[in-house]
C-alpha cells in the first residue's frame, strides 16, 4: 500500500473522529460552565473597592479590553441575583492570564461586600483543570448581586478579564471531570507514544525517532502546565511562573517537531537552504521560549510578541517545507501532510487569537494540545510506515549483498565455488580431509568437436554430476579450465572409483563419451601450508592417473589404493 493510500484512509478516519468529537463537544458541558457574565472596565487610579461598586457609571463597557494597555484595573460584572448556599455554593470561573494579583469583591443584596484577596500564588491555588481560575462565593443568606475584580499588574495581552462565568460547585466538578478526561487521554497518548518510540529508537537508532520522542516529551510537559495540573502538583508555584513554563515547553515541542520533520524525510528533500532554514527555525524557537521563560517578568509584552512572531514564522515554514516534499516527490509526503494539517491550523488560529483578530475561547486556548495530539498520533503512523520502507530497503540491500557475494564466490559458468571462495571455505576445516582433483580427459578435443559453446555445456553437465554424486557437506569447486576440486571429511569420503563410474553414465551433448582422471590425497587442512602440501600430493596422484592412460584414479593414501 502506497503512502498516498494510507494517508487517504487516515484522512477519512480523522474526519470521522473529528465529526464525532465536534458532536460530543456540542452536547457536552463546557469547561466554563454556567451563565456568562459581561464585565465593564475601569483603570485603577487608587479608588477603594466600595466606591467602585457604588459607581457603575465609572466603568467603560464598550471599549475593547486590549485597548486599555497594561496596568491595574477594576472589572465590574453585570447585575445578577443568585444565592450561594452551604449545600451548593456559587462559583465563578475566569481564564488564567498574566497578572500579579486578582482580588474578588462580592456584593450581596443586603449591601455586604465580601473580599477574596489573591496574589499570583493565590491565583495558582485556585487553578482548576483547563487552567481556569475558580473563586467560591462565600455562602450568605442574602443573594449575591454583583462581582468586582481588582486586577493588579495585568499584562493585558489578550484581555484584562476573559471567560468569566457564574456557576455552582456541582457544575464545576463536572467541568473538572471533563477536562480530566481530555488531558488524561492526551497524557496517556504521549506516554504510550514516548515509551514505544524510545524502544524503537534503542533498536533502530534513526535520528527522526529521537526528535519525535523529544517532541512528545515536550508536549507531555506542556500538557501538565497548560492543563493547570502543575499548580496542583506544585502548590507554591505562582500562576505567572506556570505560564512561563507553558510558553517554554510549547516552544520546545515546536522546535523538536521541526527537527523531526528535517530528519524524517529523505536527505535530498531538504538539502540546501531549506534544511538550514528549518534548523535555524528550530534553534530560534528554543531560544525564544527560553527568553520568554527568563525575561517575561520584566518584558512580558516584547517576549510575547517574540514568541508569537516565531510561531507565525513556524506556521509559514511548515507549509513551505511540505510543498517542497511534493515538488521533490517524497514517498512520505501524503502521510506527513495529514499529520501536520492540524498543527498548521492550530498555530494559525492561536496566532490570530494572540494578535486579537479572533476572540478568546477555552477551545482556542487549548487548540495547541488538540492539534499536537493529532500530529503526534498520525506521525507515529508515519514513523511506522517510514520504518517499514526502511526495512524493505534494508532487506533489498541485504539480498543484493548476498547476491553480489554469491556472484563473487561462484564460477559464473558452472555455479560451483571459484578457487578463492573454495580456499576460504576449505582452509581451517577441523579433522583430516580428503582432496580430490578431477580433470576432464582430452578436453581440447571436446572443444574442437563441439565448439566452445558445446565445451561450456560439457563443463556445466560435468559440474552438476560432481555435485550430485558427492556428499552434501562436501565442497566442490572449479579451480581451472577443466580442473575441479572436491574437499570432504574422511569420515564421509568420496569413493573415487564410484565417482568415475557415475561420470561415465552421465549423458553429455551428442552422446559424446566424456571421461575424467582423478587424483586424491588425505591429510589435515588447518592452514594454507597444509593446503599446499595436500594439493601437491593430489596433483601428483592426478598426474599418475593421466600417465597411466586416463579415465582412472590414483591416490597417495593407503585407504584409497587401487
Amino acid at each position: 500500500m502506497s503512502g498516498f493510500q494510507i494517508a487517504r484512509r487516515i484522512a477519512t478516519s480523522w474526519a470521522m473522529v473529528m465529526a464525532c468529537l465536534c458532536a460530543t463537544v456540542a452536547f457536552a458541558q463546557s469547561p466554563l460552565p454556567g451563565e456568562q457574565l459581561a464585565v465593564c472596565i475601569s483603570r485603577d487610579t487608587g479608588q477603594a473597592a466600595n466606591a467602585m461598586i457604588a459607581d457603575p457609571a465609572a466603568f467603560d463597557c464598550k471599549t475593547a479590553q486590549t485597548k486599555f494597555g497594561p496596568g491595574d484595573f477594576w472589572a465590574l460584572s453585570q447585575p445578577f441575583d443568585v444565592r450561594s448556599t452551604e449545600a451548593v455554593p456559587l462559583t465563578v470561573r475566569i481564564a488564567s492570564l498574566w497578572q500579579e494579583g486578582l482580588d474578588l469583591h462580592v456584593l450581596y443584596a443586603d449591601g455586604h461586600v465580601e473580599t477574596i484577596v489573591a496574589d499570583a500564588r493565590g491565583v495558582a491555588q485556585r487553578i482548576q483543570l483547563g487552567a481556569l481560575v475558580e473563586y467560591v462565593i462565600p455562602p450568605r443568606d442574602s443573594p449575591a448581586v454583583r462581582l468586582l475584580w481588582h486586577v493588579r499588574q495585568s499584562a493585558n495581552l489578550r484581555g484584562i478579564l476573559l471567560g468569566q462565568r457564574l456557576s455552582d460547585a456541582h457544575a464545576s466538578n463536572t467541568a473538572n471531570l471533563l477536562c480530566a478526561s481530555l488531558y488524561a487521554g492526551f497524557a496517556g497518548l504521549c506516554l504510550a507514544l514516548l515509551i514505544y518510540n524510545l524502544a524503537l529508537w534503542g533498536a533502530l537508532r534513526h535520528r527522526f525517532q529521537l526528535a519525535y520522542c523529544a517532541m512528545v516529551a515536550a508536549l507531555l510537559l506542556y500538557s501538565i502546565s497548560a492543563s493547570g495540573a502543575m499548580a496542583w502538583l506544585i502548590p507554591g508555584i505562582s500562576n505567572n511562573l506556570r505560564l512561563r513554563v507553558n510558553y517554554f515547553t510549547i516552544s520546545l515541542s515546536a522546535a523538536a517537531a521541526l527537527q523531526f520533520m528535517r530528519f524524517y524525510f529523505e536527505p535530498r528533500i531538504f538539502a540546501g537552504w531549506m534544511d538550514r532554514l528549518m534548523h535555524i527555525g528550530a534553534i530560534a524557537l528554543m531560544l525564544g521560549g527560553g527568553a520568554f521563560f527568563l525575561f517575561a517578568p520584566w518584558h512580558i509584552g516584547s517576549m510575547d510578541l517574540l514568541v508569537t512572531a516565531l510561531f507565525v514564522g513556524c506556521g509559514l515554514l511548515i507549509p513551505a517545507a511540505l510543498w517542497r516534499t511534493f515538488r521533490r516527490r517524497s514517498a512520505y509526503r501524503w502521510l506527513f501532510t495529514c499529520a501536520w494539517a492540524a498543527p498548521v491550523l492550530g498555530v494559525a488560529a492561536r496566532s490570530l487569537g494572540n494578535m486579537g483578530l479572533i476572540p478568546w475561547s477555552f477551545w482556542l486556548d487549548n487548540s495547541s494540545i488538540a492539534a499536537m495530539a493529532a500530529e503526534a498520533a498520525i506521525s507515529s503512523l508515519a514513523i511506522a510506515y517510514r520504518i517499514r520502507v526502511l526495512s524493505r530497503e534494508r532487506d533489498a540491500a541485504i539480498e543484493g549483498e548476498v547476491m553480489a557475494r554469491h556472484l563473487a564466490d561462484t564460477d559464473p559458468l558452472t555455479g560451483l565455488l571459484n578457487r578463492r571462495a573454495f580456499l576460504n571455505a576449505a582452509i581451517g576445516r577441523n579433522g583430516e580431509q580428503q582432496l580430490l582433483l578431477a580433470d576432464i580427459d582430452h578436453f581440447k578435443r571436446v572443444n574442437d568437436t563441439l565448439g566452445h559453446d558445446g565445451g561450456d555445456e560439457v563443463l556445466r553437465i560435468f559440474a552438476r554430476a560432481l555435485r550430485r554424486y558427492v556428499p552434501t557437506a562436501a565442497l566442490v569447486a572449479r579451480i581451472g579450465g577443466e580442473e575441479f576440486a572436491i574437499i570432504c571429511d574422511t569420515g564421509d569420503p568420496v569413493e573415487p572409483g564410484d565417482l568415475l563410474s557415475n561420470l561415465r553414465r552421465t549423458t553429455f551433448p551428442f552422446d559424446l563419451r566424456i571421461t575424467a582422471s582423478i587424483g586424491t590425497c588425505c591429510g589435515p587442512l588447518a592452514s594454507e601450508a597444509d593446503w599446499k602440501q595436500l594439493y601437491r600430493c593430489a596433483d601428483r596422484a592426478l598426474f599418475e592417473a593421466k600417465s597411466s592412460g586416463r579415465d582412472r584414479w590414483r591416490g597417495n593414501d593407503a585407504r584409497f589404493a587401487a
